[in-house]
């Protein structure tokens, strides 16, 4: 039984992680922090965990001693606080991006601001278990990966890894929980309410992890759009082949892959409303659906790939490497297979 702490559980994320800790048989919770909510029942933010816990939010000044942390506060506190964790537990999980980048001045580029304690980057192990298995298996520091680079490196990879492609143009639809809860002006309802709106068309710092997980000689070109949905996200892809390939050895390439990964799903129907990857099928899951079609007028080659951006592409993730480091089935407390209709 592993003793868990969370620090920073009121955010969506952490009540995700919440949620599917309290059904992990090797996990005992014992603490959860929010300096907002501290001395508040847990469920006070959470309603949907009513009669599930009766946890009560601490401090992080109230933190004892763990067997593991996973860390869900704000960027730039990890790094400005790392020791003091890494005090309380030897190994951890930041959901955070201050350790997704293993370059210095990469991450100065993209973050604009330099890195508190650059000597840590690259102790972290970037947190995808299907490209990163092996090495999450062996560590202590591990890295949750970006929800639009989580849903862009799993559909790009098996491409680019083998040379078939290596430029791509990709356009990501986000809910609105990839904004976090704290309200803005842009999160206000009679703003966001209908809105198709494109928040990064260029800059976005997600790029950066798309660039070194998946090459720094990668052309990519990435776009980000807020749409009227809560949680999901749907990346199209367009993506350029260096050479006319049929669909059955595109077919190959990601059969190869993800052929045998729990929770990776290639679809790829002929006819149906559902014949290509759809976010809401895949609210509350660990999933990530691929599909793709062949222009047959271009050497171009439409990958998209859908998931939960809290789940896969956050809590439920951070999960899957939880399980991956301790030796745990990858698939325990994230057998959720979602609903229909929704």
């Amino acid at each position: 039984m592993v003793a868990v702490s969370i620090v920073g559980g009121s955010g969506y994320s952490g009540g995700e992680l919440i949620r599917l800790l309290l059904d992990h048989p090797g996990v005992e919770l014992r603490q959860v922090t929010s300096e907002r909510f501290a001395g508040k029942p847990v469920t006070r933010v959470h309603p949907n965990l009513r009669k599930r816990t009766n946890l009560k939010f601490s401090t992080i000044d109230d933190l004892a001693p763990c067997g593991f942390m996973f860390l869900c506060l704000p960027h730039g506190n990890a790094m400005n606080h790392l020791d003091h964790y890494l005090g309380l537990s030897p190994r951890l999980i930041d959901l955070s991006g201050d350790f997704r980048l293993n370059n210095a001045a990469a991450f100065e580029k993209w973050y604009k601001a330099p890195h508190a304690c650059p000597q840590r980057l690259g102790e972290f192990v970037y947190g995808v278990p299907e490209i990163n298995r092996e090495k999450i298996a062996g560590a202590d520091l591990v890295t949750g990966a970006g929800c639009n680079a989580t849903a862009t490196i799993l559909a790009l990879r098996p491409l680019f890894r083998r040379g078939i492609a290596t430029r791509a143009v990709i356009e990501v639809k986000a809910g609105s929980s990839e904004g976090g809860n704290s309200a803005s002006d842009a999160s206000h309802h009679p703003e966001r309410s209908g809105a198709v709106r494109s928040y990064k068309p260029t800059g976005h710092r997600h790029v950066a992890e798309m660039l070194q997980e998946l090459g720094t000689d990668a052309e990519i070109h990435f776009s980000a759009t807020s749409i009227e949905m809560v949680r999901g996200i749907l990346a199209t892809c367009h993506v350029f082949l260096a050479s006319e390939l049929t669909e059955k050895e595109i077919w190959k390439a990601y059969r190869e892959d993800y052929g045998a990964e729990p929770f990776v799903r290639i679809v790829k129907e002929r006819s149906g409303i559902y014949r290509y990857p759809e976010p809401k099928l895949l609210a509350g899951t660990n999933y990530c659906d691929i599909g793709f079609e062949v222009d047959p007028d271009s050497n171009r080659v439409v990958v998209m790939s859908a998931i939960d951006n809290l789940m896969k592409g956050a809590a439920g993730q951070a999960v899957q490497a939880f399980n991956v480091m301790h030796g745990f089935d990858e698939g325990v407390a994230l057998g959720f297979a979602g609903l229909h209709p929704i």
